[in-house]
């Protein structure tokens, strides 16, 4: 079963106003999905955001977000930087992949030779 994860890229501390409490603490995170899996790892292109206030841990969803705010969101929105779409293959899977061609290899050399 793979397992996802969000990696945060990017976070900022902003000094707009919540719209919640009218607090001037408010955190701006920017995270990317990796999928882990015994056989490979790999990074998605998928990066999301969130807007948390820091004094009452709300989230701040985009309807509720002032033009201030947005102006904020789409400045380190260009700032943001993802890593790379790849895949990376595990230990696991050459040694899955060494072992499969060695029996391949096995059963021609044994078919060749009459064994078989």
């Amino acid at each position: 079963m793979a397992k996802q994860k969000m990696v945060v890229i990017k976070e900022a501390d902003i000094t707009n106003n919540c719209p919640e409490c009218f607090n001037q603490e408010l955190k701006l995170s920017f995270y990317q999905k990796h999928t882990y899996n015994p056989f490979f790892h790999k990074t998605t292109a998928e990066v999301t955001n969130e807007i948390k206030c820091k004094k009452c841990f709300s989230m701040i969803y985009p309807v509720n977000w002032t033009p201030d705010i947005e102006r904020v969101y789409e400045y380190y929105n260009k700032l943001v930087e993802p890593d790379k779409t790849s895949v990376r293959f595990t230990t696991l899977f050459f040694v899955l992949i060494l072992l499969f061609v060695a029996l391949v290899a096995g059963a021609i050399y044994m078919h060749f030779e009459g064994i078989i």
